[in-house]
């Protein structure tokens, strides 16, 4: 008697095995990874900060002409949880780059097809930071602060032969450009 209900069992959970195995291989399925980090800082940088592309839309050749400045895209760091009470109550980023310009020191050589053009990061005021430099600090003064930046094309400049400058030439088409950076409180 005791063999027949220990028969049963087994062959009771068996078959609640594989009607649950059944059961999860007929429905869409998939897995959720979750990774971060522990950093010793008052804040941490939001998700959305983190890795983030800004969008440059269409500028016109004729906007950069002369070593002029397209017009402005504006971009956050936005952080979060921010420590109140720590004693660091600033905060400042420094941009970093592999593809330094040639033409104007500071800022960054654009990537692709499109060529005569730099990209450079200002900070909220429009004031240049440049690469390898600290920015302007941000005050901490609530628990999520957002530091405000801008992103711009500078049309290259080179020598005319004359001591005097020319435009580079301009060659419309897409382009890119990355930048990395590391945030200092103080």
């Amino acid at each position: 008697m005791k063999k027949n209900q220990l028969a049963r069992l087994i062959a009771s959970i068996a078959f609640g095995t594989a009607c649950t195995a059944a059961f999860a291989a007929d429905k869409p399925n998939g897995e959720i990874r979750f990774e971060g980090s522990i950093v010793e800082a008052p804040c941490s940088i939001a998700s959305d900060s983190v890795n983030q592309t800004v969008r440059m839309d269409q500028i016109a050749s004729a906007e950069l002409k002369g070593g002029k400045k397209s017009t402005p895209k504006s971009f956050k760091i936005n952080l979060l949880g921010c420590d109140l009470t720590d004693a660091k109550k600033s905060v400042t980023a420094t941009f970093q780059t592999s593809t330094p310009s040639d033409a104007y020191d500071g800022l960054v050589a654009i990537q692709g097809a499109a060529r005569g053009a730099s990209l450079g990061i200002a900070d909220g005021r429009g004031e240049l930071i440049k690469m390898g430099h600290e920015s302007s600090a941000t005050k901490i003064s609530t628990a999520t602060p957002s530091m405000e930046f801008q992103a711009f094309l500078q049309g290259e400049q080179e020598d005319d032969g004359q001591q005097g400058k020319k435009d580079a030439t301009l060659v419309p088409g897409e382009f890119h450009a990355a930048v990395n950076f590391t945030l200092t409180y103080k």
